[in-house]
């Protein structure tokens, strides 16, 4: 892999799309597992890790996400993601909570909310600034959707600034939810859909001109469509980008009409030509077996340029759902870090 300056790496940098619960380390799931009776090793989550497809992600996502039970469990993820993002100088990171998935686990919400709200805390005098974006699940509908939204409308003080919705894009059509999305922006919470990851680039231009998506969880399909691009660079609405994910559950793949493809393939240089803002993140970084250096790294061998890298590193500050007076010293401060 292509190597980057330490004069990049030295960079402040955001995070804008982790979920919380695909952030745990194998040793982490060994510990989680422990306290819940059950024995698992390292090597047998390492293997639940290896999947051929997006729906073998998701299965495996759905295994992993069964440890997390409690509010100490939900707290000490948390406290490993906050020190994998500060080894890696994020200095600010949008971390996605999936309470859709507790909602239907039936466990207490609001007491796991506490428990990684004053995570988040502690992490802030370490230097790592943490906001939420609190997910629902697509394909548990939209009635389940509306129950995150109001769940995520009580938060709006605590440092949650979006509704989310991930799972699997081709379930249900982005109509339904549109309530959702109406009652969510009317609470104040900006919004995210996960769109045109697996979906075509349709998905896209629904996620924005049906539900109002201010940025997208992935969005690669939008290379196939001169026309959704376009909608993407009028509206502003940056694009999520995720690679190594993208390899590894096959989206890629199935973009390129392909059996496999290679991470050289990905059309995140296209889009960032084209004028569509990207930003560059890990999704489930264990799961995938990435890092953000690593995702910054692995742009190098899509052809980006470490000055276009700058420039991507700085879309993840200027995107970032904060108030216009903190977003522009936060850009300040690493236009400032590049001088």
């Amino acid at each position: 892999m292509s190597q980057l300056p330490a004069s990049f790496l030295a960079l402040p940098k955001a995070e804008l799309h982790v979920h919380l619960e695909g952030s745990l380390e194998p040793a982490t799931v060994v510990e989680l597992a422990a306290r819940h009776g059950v024995t698992v090793s390292e090597a047998e989550v390492a293997a639940r890790y290896q999947y051929a497809d997006f729906r073998g992600f998701l299965d495996a996502f759905k295994w992993v996400t069964s440890f997390l039970r409690t509010p100490q469990d939900y707290a000490l993820a948390a406290e490993r993601l906050f020190a994998q993002l500060r080894a890696q100088n994020v200095v600010y990171a949008e971390v996605t909570l999936s309470v859709g998935v507790m909602l239907w686990r039936k466990l207490e919400a609001s007491a796991i909310f506490d428990a990684v709200d004053e995570a988040a805390r502690r992490a802030l005098p370490h230097g790592l600034r943490v906001a939420w974006v609190v997910d629902c699940v697509r394909q548990f509908g939209p009635g389940a959707a509306m129950d995150v939204a109001r769940h995520a409308a009580q938060w709006t003080k605590r440092g949650v600034v979006a509704l989310g919705m991930g799972g699997d894009e081709l379930a249900l059509p982005a109509a339904d939810f549109r309530a959702v999305y109406d009652f969510a922006r009317a609470a104040g919470l900006h919004s995210l859909v996960h769109a045109g990851e697996i979906g075509g680039p349709q998905a896209v231009r629904d996620a924005v001109e049906i539900l109002g998506a201010e940025r997208i969880g992935h969005g690669i399909a939008a290379v196939a469509d001169d026309a959704v691009m376009a909608v993407l660079i009028e509206r502003g609405v940056a694009l999520e980008v995720c690679p190594t994910s993208n390899l590894r559950t096959g989206a890629l793949a199935g973009l390129l009409a392909k059996q496999d493809a290679r991470i050289e393939e990905h059309p995140a240089r296209h889009l960032h030509e084209r004028g569509v803002t990207i930003t560059l993140s890990t999704d489930d970084p264990p799961m995938f077996g990435c890092t953000l250096a690593g995702e910054y790294a692995a742009a190098l061998q899509m052809g980006f340029s470490v000055a276009d890298l700058v420039r991507v590193a700085r879309n993840g500050f200027a995107c970032a759902f904060l108030p216009d007076e903190e977003k522009t010293r936060v850009v300040a401060t690493f236009d400032e870090s590049t001088r």
